[in-house]
């Protein structure tokens, strides 16, 4: 276990640690505390190097002083091209040094005549004695007169030394060899420039592999560790970018985003569009006030003799950093302690008057988070503020800790039934509050008993039908991980493979969706290599209908791409209007970025008895944008229901 002892070091300050000490020279700062050394331009504020057990720089000591450890911005004014600037800061300052700890500050101040990103940025480095590792974090801040602004991105990057680190790991089963950049740039690019066929690798383990940095994507409430280890040295190093808390990140817990991937880059990821699009962006009017702390996030290095052993400590480093948090030791006044942060506890229960259960039954397991204030669902584009989530317990009740004051609303969903929950008052934290809420009741969108339904409700299409990937398209690390099948490369030819001469027709009572209904409605690719519009079918028999009262169809989107649903009941030419259409909705981009899921929307269709026959009937659903490969949709869940009058029979 050689080097372990680090890690028994680094979960508390020891009088046997050397003490954390800083040093300044013209042009760099660096922090070492006799485990790491952390080498910083002055003022700049990007990382030049960082030193570990030995080795001088686990950084790339071959790229540009600011392409190895930096923060960018991807910004655009509103209407223009957006850019990705590395931020270059031009001030340094000391903001406290003591044995036990150095804090530094390096900032920039906007101006009209500096230009670039308008914001105040202030980039924190925290190195503490015992610990392997260091803590980064980023202050932001605009004050009046500042311009509009959209900010697409936001992060902090790593680029790790390419002959060093070559296994990457993210989860517990995510984690392989990986290939080179070199390997990338002899390749083959496919359908975008992310997705590379590897035809000329260095290793022949790697031909023919697909490699695109967006099958290594996950939530955020997973993405807790990644990071790589050097396999080849002994012992091996692990660098991690553990992440205590979601608090800072946009879009809530489910929002999906990048990692690591082949390069070899790390990546702390604080706000992006990814599987959402341009409306989750940060939009600024001009004028308008804004500050926000992002992390602290913690960079964690350790050795050991395996690289399940240095994932394992990672693992359980990371949960020893998120009981801590909020830390007690961040200098900046920004940043919130405990003692005066506020308290959110209730109880969650769910009625739905046509199941069988009578009265409201516990939300076991529902996610319930504090948002921005907004309508019902606007957590999951809301990119600005704080969010803090927790899962209920099997009663339904829920404690949300460690909230930062201000003004909320609560949101909740609950696994298992459709549409979103909002408690119709706004909550206020106060420092140091307690709120303790009523029983909150959620009773879900139904208009009717349920006819039929296909799928569950939970927001993915992973349990709709995922084909294999085409062999020359195989990212190995998948190929034989069914629950991770989605993210294969390509899967969206695969429909017309399967589908070559019709489309889907989906027969209640005699397919099953786990093998008939395929994950995404996608487009057509032609002969001519051009792509063409698909409608799919449900056919289903009524034993009787009430042609004077409303039916509703309820379809619950787990993704929307640019796509457009056109909807007819019982008429399969397909007249001109349709029953039902949505127009172009959706950017969240996840067919073509290997996501079981986007954005979630829930239309409720409304359908007069009359257009529906004793029998049987069919739905016609048709994706009629088709421009590309990666326009259509994931369904989560699709019901029919009766009118609310009708016979008890028809209950499930």
């Amino acid at each position: 276990m050689h080097g372990f002892h680090i890690t028994r070091w680094s979960r508390g300050l020891n009088e046997l640690a050397s003490p954390a000490s800083l040093n300044t020279e013209n042009d760099q700062v660096v922090l070492q505390n006799g485990i790491v050394s952390i080498t910083i331009a002055k003022p700049g504020g990007y990382i030049l190097g960082i030193s570990y057990n030995g080795i001088d720089n686990v950084l790339e000591a071959r790229n540009d002083k600011n392409d190895r450890g930096y923060v960018d911005f991807v910004s655009n004014e509103p209407g223009k091209p957006g850019g990705e600037p590395k931020i270059e800061m031009t001030d340094f300052k000391v903001i406290s040094q003591d044995q036990n700890m150095a804090e530094v500050s390096f900032t920039r101040t906007w101006s009209s005549s500096g230009g670039g990103v308008p914001f105040n940025i202030d980039i924190r480095y925290i190195l503490r004695r015992g610990d392997s590792g260091f803590y980064p974090y980023l202050i932001v801040e605009r004050l009046d007169g500042f311009p509009a602004v959209e900010i697409d991105q936001i992060r902090i990057v790593f680029k790790l030394a390419t002959g060093r680190f070559h296994y990457m790991a993210i989860t517990n089963t995510r984690q392989r060899l990986m290939p080179s950049m070199r390997d990338r740039e002899s390749g083959q690019t496919l359908d975008y420039p992310e997705a590379v066929r590897l035809t000329r690798p260095l290793e022949r383990e790697f031909d023919g592999e697909v490699d695109d940095k967006y099958q290594y994507s996950i939530e955020n409430e997973d993405n807790k560790v990644n990071g790589w280890i050097s396999p080849d040295s002994a012992p091996r190093v692990g660098f991690w970018i553990l992440t205590p808390s979601n608090e800072f990140r946009n879009c809530g817990p489910i929002k999906q985003d990048l990692t690591s991937h082949t390069g070899p880059f790390a990546l702390s990821m604080f706000v992006s569009n990814h599987y959402a699009g341009k409306e989750v962006n940060m939009k600024f009017e001009k004028g308008e006030l804004y500050k926000k702390v992002f992390g602290p996030v913690f960079i964690y290095l350790n050795s050991g003799s395996t690289s399940q052993q240095l994932w394992s400590d990672a693992v359980q480093k990371q949960s020893n950093e998120a009981k801590s948090w909020p830390y007690n030791f961040p200098r900046s006044i920004d940043f919130i302690q405990a003692n005066k942060r506020g308290t959110v506890s209730g109880r969650l229960q769910v009625q739905d008057r046509f199941i069988k259960e009578q009265g409201p039954q516990n939300a076991n397991n529902a996610y319930v988070g504090l948002a921005l204030p907004g309508d019902p669902g606007s957590w999951q584009k809301e990119s600005k503020g704080y969010q803090f989530w927790t899962r209920t317990d099997k009663n339904g009740n829920f404690v949300i800790n460690n909230i930062l004051p201000g003004d909320y609303n609560l949101y909740a969903w609950v696994p298992g039934f459709i549409g979103d929950y909002k408690y119709n008052n706004t909550i206020t934290i106060a420092p140091g509050g307690s709120t303790k809420l009523n029983t909150l009741v959620y009773n879900p969108p139904r208009n009717g008993p349920t006819l039929w339904e296909i799928g569950i409700p939970d927001r993915l299409a992973a349990e709709f039908f995922v084909p294999d990937a085409s062999p020359q398209f195989t990212n190995f690390l998948y190929r034989d991980d069914n629950a991770n099948k989605f993210r294969q490369y390509g899967l969206w030819e695969r429909y017309a493979e399967l589908h070559p001469n019709n489309d889907l027709v989906f027969t209640l009572g005699a397919n099953d969706y786990t093998k008939d209904w395929y994950f995404a409605h996608v487009t057509r690719k032609t002969g001519d290599k051009r792509y063409i519009p698909t409608t799919w079918q449900i056919v289903f028999d009524l034993p009787n209908v009430i042609s004077g009262r409303m039916y509703t169809l309820q379809v619950a989107l787990a993704s929307s791409t640019e796509a457009a649903l056109q909807v007819w009941f019982n008429d399969p030419k397909n007249a001109d209007p349709p029953h039902f259409a949505t127009g172009q909705i959706g950017d969240d981009n996840a067919i073509a970025r290997h996501g079981i899921h986007g954005l979630y929307k829930l239309l409720s269709i409304s359908v007069s008895g009359k257009r529906l026959v004793k029998g049987k009937n069919t739905i016609y659903l048709k994706q009629s944008k088709a421009r590309t490969p990666f326009e259509g949709f994931m369904y989560d869940y699709i019901r029919l229901e009766a009118p609310p009058l009708l016979s008890p029979s028809f209950d499930h």
